[in-house]
């Protein structure tokens, strides 16, 4: 009898859990195949440290060869999926065809920049959901001190003020991460006189990190104050060009740099499938499964899993749920083979950590409100057991860092041609 064959599409929070998880459970008897653009898993949440120079890039990228043993990687980005003949076509990163057949299908595509109709966007903004944007981040932020160095007094101050535009938890990371980088920049340009680095924090919420308690969100915001992040709320970007940015206030602030953390949305494929969607995301049940399709399960933030611990809703696009949807949608597909109980997906959040860089943090574990050095401690324990590779190594730059100065050069690696901000807008 032949041994059924899986396929795992991305290899995000969600996927790479599918698959590590499926791979165990198998032990040899299914055919596992992970699709996915890159041949590593992003560890997003360390992404803000990487632009800041705190961490190198590959510290943040893990391995699939490495960490998902028994589980064939199909370098390729899914273009289509033909649900009647269990088909999932994709393209290589050559631009050559393939495609998979499948008895049991994990879609876990993840999520894309969410992008509003604001003229100029997509031209002057850059994103901040991978790899390449965090270092086309720092290069941005070292580049524009480094110009701003002997540059008339205007030129300086539009130079050194740099606008995010979203503050949830990547826009506010960044923000409070940015502004302790360009600091020590700019202490090492005395040509910059008087002039020093200004951030700006905008969000149409009410409140930083509207997704989480009050508690946390004022904690956060007393340390971006306290810091001299320019923090406005209820204002957006109405305008974005390239000597700067008008706000929907009608103020206009000059600007070289405008970072896009205003969320994200799910990835395309999923609204190509032309099956039902919820808030752009995949419907599913209770058990991750696609109706009418129960070969298909999908998780993370492709799908919109109901909350059984909030009736009426469905899971929040976290990490969090990705993780434990993986895996639970794993143990779903062995017991469709027999192996094992079919369960409901049920899940009880265990509280959020957000890194607010130096010694900050703020953080909830189990309900306990934390900040400061405590907050920092579970924050970074938190992140050193989440990520599934490099722990050795992330915590060894950690140890550096906080005893070295981080080296502020320019690598030119990534060019702005290279991270465009996506210029689909979502329906």
């Amino acid at each position: 009898m032949s041994r059924p064959r899986i396929v795992v599409i991305g290899a995000g929070f969600a996927g790479h859990e599918a698959a590590r998880r499926l791979a165990r459970l198998a032990r040899g008897r299914a055919q596992i195949s992970i699709v996915n653009p890159t041949d590593y898993y992003l560890y997003t949440p360390l992404l803000p440290e990487v632009a800041t120079g705190v961490l190198e890039p590959r510290r943040v990228t893990v391995s699939l060869s490495g960490t998902l043993p028994g589980v064939r990687l199909v370098l390729g980005e899914v273009d289509g999926i033909d649900l009647a003949r269990r088909v999932v076509s994709y393209s290589t990163p050559e631009g050559l065809a393939g495609s998979l057949d499948y008895d049991r299908l994990v879609l876990a595509a993840g999520s894309v920049n969410k992008l509003l109709p604001v003229p100029g966007v997509t031209r002057y903004a850059h994103g901040f959901r991978g790899l390449a944007e965090a270092l086309y981040l720092r290069d941005t932020l070292v580049r524009q001190v480094e110009l701003a160095d002997g540059a008339g007094a205007d030129e300086a101050r539009a130079r050194t003020t740099f606008v995010v535009v979203g503050a949830g938890y990547t826009g506010t990371e960044v923000a409070a991460a940015g502004v302790l980088f360009t600091d020590a920049l700019a202490r090492q340009h005395p040509g910059l006189g008087d002039v020093r680095p200004r951030w700006m924090l905008l969000d149409l919420a009410a409140r930083v990190l509207p997704g989480l308690n009050e508690r946390m969100s004022a904690g956060a915001l007393r340390v971006l104050q306290v810091r001299g992040v320019d923090v406005r709320l209820g204002v957006s970007v109405a305008e974005a060009r390239q000597d700067g940015v008008r706000l929907s206030d009608g103020t206009f602030v000059p600007t070289r740099t405008l970072v896009w953390c205003v969320g994200v949305r799910p990835d395309p494929l999923v609204a190509d499938l032309g099956l039902d969607t919820t808030q752009g995301r995949l419907v599913v049940d209770e058990y991750l499964t696609v109706p009418g399709h129960p070969e298909v399960l999908a998780c993370g933030d492709a799908a919109a899993v109901p909350d059984l611990t909030r009736p009426g809703e469905i899971t929040a696009m976290t990490g969090q749920h990705a993780v434990r949807q993986g895996r639970h949608a794993a143990r779903l597909i062995a017991a469709s083979y027999g192996d094992g109980e079919r369960r409901p997906y049920k899940h009880h959040d265990l509280g959020f950590v957000v890194d607010l860089a130096g010694r900050d943090a703020v953080a909830d574990p189990f309900g306990v409100p934390l900040a400061g050095l405590p907050a920092k401690a579970v924050t970074r324990g938190y992140h050193l057991l989440s990520i599934p590779g490099n722990r050795i190594r992330v915590g060894s730059d950690w140890v550096l860092g906080a005893v070295m100065p981080r080296q502020a050069v320019q690598t030119g690696l990534v060019t702005a041609a290279a991270v465009p901000l996506d210029s689909t807008v979502p329906p």
